[in-house]
């Protein structure tokens, strides 16, 4: 059994800071798009996830990070990555992902990025 775990510790209207733990692949992917998508069914359009604690990512990860994204873009929401392992990172690079999906070197430079933007938004 691969390990696992999503744990959401910041949720403020409507954005959500999940801390994603473990490895990313087809056993898990289905999890992590399941925990992910029902924050922005309760309302946390805004994403970011923590990948800091992720030891792993396949394709069907990645995969999965797609797929929220899409569902985020969807719900008029945002989609960023904190804390991006290496070899994920450089995929993202690769397939031009990381201009759609922002990253930033930890969860608390996202929180700050993302109150920033809001208060441009709203300014």
């Amino acid at each position: 059994m691969t390990d696992f775990r999503l744990t959401a510790q910041h949720t403020d209207g409507d954005l959500a800071l999940a801390h994603i733990a473990g490895d990313l692949d087809s056993t898990t992917a289905p999890q992590l798009r399941t925990q992910a998508l029902a924050l922005i069914e309760q309302g946390h359009r805004h994403l970011i996830l923590d990948l800091q604690a992720v030891t792993f990512c396949d394709s069907s990860g990645f995969n999965a990070l797609v797929g929220i994204f899409r569902c985020a873009k969807t719900a008029d929401g945002t989609l960023v990555l904190a804390a991006v392992p290496d070899r994920l990172e450089r995929l993202l690079d690769l397939t031009g992902l990381s201009t759609l999906l922002p990253a930033h070197p930890t969860a608390a430079h996202a929180l700050v990025a993302h109150t920033r933007s809001q208060d441009t938004a709203t300014a």
